[in-house]
């Protein structure tokens, strides 16, 4: 009996041994596999999220600013074509009575 648990400690022991190497070189894979992935990250030149996003807010405030003044400008054209149908309109009545009267 006592070579049976024996036998069943060693085991046991071979056992705990080879799942703490194995997490030991689990750890050891994942920081290898890390440190290439930073690396090739790197020599990608992507840009982090954080910058991304910064830029992008930049980019909707300049949209929304630009579409701000289309409609400013679209509106001051308005003004001015209004102003300028009602001079000309104006105009004829003014030179029909400069021509009438030598």
């Amino acid at each position: 009996m006592q070579t049976r648990s024996r036998i069943l400690d060693d085991i046991a022991r071979l056992t705990n041994g080879a799942a703490g190497v194995a997490t030991g070189m689990r750890d050891e894979v994942e920081t290898l596999v890390h440190q290439r992935l930073e690396r090739v990250l790197e020599t990608l030149d992507l840009v982090r999220r954080e910058e991304f996003e910064a830029v992008e807010a930049v980019a909707i405030r300049a949209r929304e600013a630009q579409e701000g003044l289309e409609k400013r400008v679209a509106t001051l054209e308005k003004k001015l074509t209004a102003a300028a149908i009602k001079k000309s309109a104006t105009k004829p009545k003014s030179l029909n009575s400069k021509q009438k009267e030598p």
